[in-house]
C-alpha cells in the first residue's frame, strides 16, 4: 500500500522548507531589469555581513591576491569583476540555504553538489554560446534543477534515503512516482514556484527529464537545462547529448570546451564553498530500487503518528495567528489542504448558544457573515454540534433543512463534511467542508484525524474567547498606567528644579558681589519654562511632530551650560565634549534631546562618587538600514554596571541609589529617543559605561571631517 498523493504534498507544505534568501532574489530582480552593475552589486552585497565576509575571503586567496595586506570590500569586488560577483552570490546563497535542508547533515551531499556545480557552469557557458540574455539565471537554474530530490529527503527520509544517491534518469523518475507519487522533477518546480519569481526556472526545473522532442518548442531556459543535465549525468548517451545540443542550435563539436572548462570551474567553486570533493568520483550511483514491501499495520500506526504530528503543527499555526479573522483564514486554509475539501465554511456558537452564526473572514463568503443556523431544527451541522461528532452529508437524497440548503450551494458542493470545533466537552463551532461524493468513505476512514483537528481548533478559538476577556481586563490597568505616568513626570521635573536650585544660589552669590545675572536669569527662564511644558504635556495628548529639528551641537552646548556655572559637576570629575566640525541636525524636539542628555550625565556623575571621566561625543553620521542617523554617545570611566542591572536597564525598576530614586531615569530616556524615531545601546565593563545613541539625521552633509577637541570642562567645587 503506497502513500497517497496528497500526503506527500502535504508533508512538503509542513517540511519548512527553506524561503529563497533575500539577497538571492534581490539579485535576480536586478538581473532582471538589466540593473546589476558593479555600484548595483556593491550595495546590495553591502547589506548581507555573510556575504561580504564570503566575497572577501574570495578576493584574499591567492587567485586573486597576492599583496600582503588585506583588501577592503570595494578593492574586492573591482578585482573579482561583475561575472564571478554574480557567480558567488547565487551559488553562495543557494549552498547555504539548502545545505540546510533536514537530514542533510546524516547523507552525503557531496555529490549531488559536485552535479549541481557543474550543471550550473555548463548551463551558463550553454546560454552564453546560445546569446541567452540572462546567463547567470541559467546558472541558478542549472545549480538547482535536481533541488528537488533535497526536498523528497526532508519530507520522506525513510522512502527516500535509499534512491537519494541513485543514479538520475528515467529510471529514478518512475520509482519516485510509484513510491511516493511525485517525482523529484515535481517537487523541486512546486519549491521554486513557491518564491514566485516571474521567470521560467520553475518549467526548467520541472521538464529537464523530458524527452527531447516535446521541448522543440519550449523556452531557451528549459532547452539549455535539459542539455546541461544530459552533459553532466549523461555524457555517454551520445544521441541525446546531439539532439540536445541540436534542439540549442548548437553544434556537438563545441560541447567539448564547455565540458572541459567546466571540470577546472565546479573544482574552484567548491573549494570556495567549502566542499571536499576529494574521492566524490570513486562514489558509484547504484540504480533506483523500489523499497520493500510495507506491513499495512505498521503503515497504519505510522500514519496516524502522522497524523498527531500534522495536528500539533495546525495547533501552533493558528496559535501564531494575529487577530481573529486571521485565524480563522488559517483554519479554513489548512482544513482545505490537509483534507482535500474543495472548500470550507466556518460556524461559530452564536451568543445565546441556540445557534450558529456564520465567521466571516478575508477567504469567506461575504454573505456568510449574515448567515444564521438554529441548531433546533435538526440536520447533519445540528447534529454535529449536538453531539460533538464527524457527520457526513449528501445534497441528493437526503432531507435538508432550509439553512443547510443555503450552505450547499455556498460550499458549491455535492457532499458536505461537518466537523465540531470543541473544546472543553463544548462545541464552539462547525468547519463545513464541501467534497464531491466519492470522498466521503475516504473522509469517514480519516475521522479519528478530523476529530483531531477539530479539537486543536477548537482550542485556539477557546484561547482567542479568553483573550479577549483578558483585553477587558487590561482596561483596568489605566489608572495604574496613569500613576506611573505622573511618577515619570516628577522625576523629570526634579531635573529643572534642581537647575533652578543651583542657579539661584550662583544668582545670588554674583548679586552679592554686584556682577551681571543676564546668562544666569535666561537659564532660569528657559527651565520654568520646561517644567511648564512637561506638566502640559501631562495633560495633552502628543501633537503630531512637524518638521522640527535639534541642532546637536547646540543642544550640547545648552547642557553644558547648564552645568558649567553650578555644582553639578564635583570638581573630582571631568567633562570631556568631541564634536564633529561640520553641522549636523536631527529629526524631532530639542527639548527632547536636552532631557535625554540630562539625565544621562546625571547618571555618569552618579556613577563617579571617587571622582573619574566623562565624555561627550558626537561621532557623525551613521547608515542603517538605507536611513541616515547622528551617533552620540555619553561615557564614563568608572567601575561600570552589574549584569544584573545591565540586564533590566530600561525598565522602570526600583533604584540602588536609594532616598527618592525611582529607577526611572533610564527608562524615560528609552522612550524620549523611542519618540525620536532612534535607538540607545549600553557597553558597560570595568573600563567604565557607554550609551550610545542613533538619532535620525534631519539632513546630510556632503563629508565627513575628524573629530575634535572642542570643549574640557572641569568640575567645580
Amino acid at each position: 500500500m503506497h502513500q497517497p498523493d496528497h500526503d506527500i504534498r502535504n508533508r512538503l507544505l509542513i517540511a519548512r522548507l527553506p524561503a529563497m534568501p533575500q539577497i538571492l532574489i534581490k539579485l535576480i530582480e536586478l538581473l532582471q531589469t538589466d540593473e546589476a552593475g558593479m555600484p548595483e552589486l556593491a550595495a546590495l552585497i553591502g547589506q548581507d555581513a555573510g556575504m561580504a565576509s564570503k566575497i572577501l575571503g574570495v578576493a584574499n586567496s591567492s587567485a586573486y591576491h597576492r599583496a600582503g595586506r588585506q583588501v577592503s570590500l570595494e578593492q574586492s569586488l573591482v578585482s573579482l569583476g561583475t561575472d564571478m560577483i554574480k557567480t558567488l552570490v547565487i551559488s553562495e546563497s543557494v549552498y547555504q540555504t539548502f545545505s540546510s535542508f533536514p537530514h542533510s547533515a546524516s547523507t552525503d551531499l557531496r555529490g549531488f553538489w559536485k552535479q549541481s556545480l557543474a550543471a550550473a557552469v555548463v548551463a551558463r557557458d550553454v546560454a552564453r554560446l546560445m546569446d541567452y540574455p540572462q546567463p547567470e539565471e541559467a546558472y541558478l537554474a542549472g545549480l538547482l534543477h535536481n533541488v528537488g530530490r533535497l526536498a523528497l529527503l526532508a519530507t520522506a527520509p525513510k522512502e527516500y534515503a535509499a534512491n537519494f544517491l541513485a543514479k538520475d534518469d528515467e529510471a529514478l523518475c518512475a520509482v519516485e512516482q510509484r513510491t511516493l507519487q511525485i517525482t523529484h522533477t515535481e517537487a523541486g518546480a512546486w519549491l521554486v514556484e513557491r518564491w514566485r519569481l516571474d521567470s521560467f526556472l520553475a518549467d526548467s526545473v520541472l521538464y529537464h527529464h523530458e524527452p527531447v522532442e516535446r521541448l522543440s518548442s519550449a523556452h531557451p531556459l528549459i532547452r539549455l537545462v535539459r542539455l546541461a543535465h544530459l552533459l553532466v549525468c549523461h555524457e555517454d548517451e551520445e544521441e541525446a547529448v546531439e539532439e540536445a545540443a541540436v534542439l540549442c542550435g548548437l553544434e556537438p563539436a563545441a560541447l567539448a570546451g564547455v565540458l572541459k572548462a567546466a571540470a577546472r570551474q565546479v573544482q574552484q567553486s567548491a573549494d570556495y564553498l567549502g566542499i571536499d570533493l576529494t574521492g566524490v568520483d570513486d562514489i558509484v550511483a547504484p540504480p533506483a530500487a523500489l523499497p520493500a514491501p510495507v506491513d499495512p499495520v505498521q503503515q497504519r500506526l505510522q500514519q496516524e503518528v502522522r497524523d498527531m504530528v500534522l495536528v500539533s503543527e495546525m495547533g501552533q499555526t493558528f496559535a501564531r495567528q494575529e487577530g481573529d479573522s486571521a485565524m480563522l483564514d488559517a483554519m479554513t486554509r489548512s482544513a482545505r489542504i490537509l483534507f482535500d475539501f474543495d472548500s470550507a465554511l466556518l460556524l461559530l456558537e452564536s451568543p445565546t448558544g441556540q445557534g450558529l452564526v456564520g465567521a466571516g473572514g478575508s477567504e469567506q463568503p461575504q454573505r456568510l457573515a449574515e448567515f444564521s443556523l438554529p441548531l433546533d431544527q435538526g440536520g447533519a451541522v445540528a447534529q454535529a454540534a449536538a453531539e460533538r461528532q464527524l457527520t457526513l452529508a449528501q445534497r441528493e437524497g437526503g432531507a435538508l433543512t432550509l439553512a443547510e440548503e443555503q450552505l450547499f450551494r455556498m460550499l458549491g458542493s455535492e457532499a458536505m463534511v461537518c466537523l465540531p470545533l470543541t473544546a472543553s466537552q463544548r462545541c464552539l463551532g462547525v468547519l463545513v467542508g464541501g467534497v464531491a461524493a466519492w470522498q466521503l468513505p475516504a473522509c469517514q476512514q480519516r475521522a479519528r484525524f478530523l476529530q483531531a483537528f477539530g479539537h486543536q481548533a477548537g482550542g485556539a478559538l477557546e484561547t482567542a474567547l479568553s483573550e479577549r476577556g483578558h483585553a477587558r481586563r487590561q482596561l483596568a490597568q489605566v489608572a495604574d498606567e496613569y500613576r506611573e505616568a505622573s511618577r515619570r513626570l516628577l522625576h523629570e521635573v526634579n531635573n529643572p528644579l534642581s537647575i533652578i536650585k543651583n542657579y539661584l544660589s550662583v544668582l545670588d552669590n554674583k548679586l552679592a558681589r554686584r556682577e551681571p545675572v543676564v546668562g544666569e536669569l535666561s537659564v532660569l527662564h528657559e527651565e520654568i519654562d520646561r517644567v511648564g511644558q512637561l506638566i502640559q504635556g501631562m495633560a495633552e495628548t502628543p501633537a503630531a511632530e512637524g518638521a522640527r529639528g535639534a541642532h546637536v551641537g547646540k543642544v550640547v552646548d545648552e547642557v553644558l551650560r547648564l552645568f558649567r556655572s553650578t555644582a553639578f559637576v564635583p570638581a573630582s570629575v571631568q567633562l570631556l565634549v568631541r564634536m564633529q566640525d561640520e553641522h549636523h541636525d536631527v529629526e524631532g524636539d530639542p527639548d527632547m534631546l536636552k532631557q535625554i542628555l540630562l539625565n544621562l550625565l546625571k547618571n555618569a556623575i552618579e556613577a563617579l562618587p571617587e571622582g573619574g571621566r566623562i565624555e561627550v561625543a558626537h561621532k557623525g553620521l551613521v547608515n542603517r538600514e538605507r536611513r541616515l542617523y547622528v551617533e552620540l554617545a555619553v561615557s564614563d570611566n568608572g567601575p561600570g554596571l552589574p549584569p544584573a542591572v545591565l540586564a533590566n536597564l530600561f525598565a522602570p525598576v526600583a533604584s540602588s541609589k536609594g532616598g527618592t530614586h525611582r529607577g526611572l531615569g533610564l527608562s524615560i530616556v528609552h522612550s524620549l529617543v523611542h519618540k525620536l524615531g532612534g535607538a540607545i545601546a549600553c557597553r558597560s565593563g570595568k573600563g567604565g559605561t557607554s550609551f550610545e545613541l542613533l538619532l535620525p539625521a534631519r539632513s546630510a552633509n556632503p563629508a565627513g571631517g575628524a573629530p575634535r577637541l572642542l570643549d574640557s570642562v572641569q568640575g567645580q567645587s
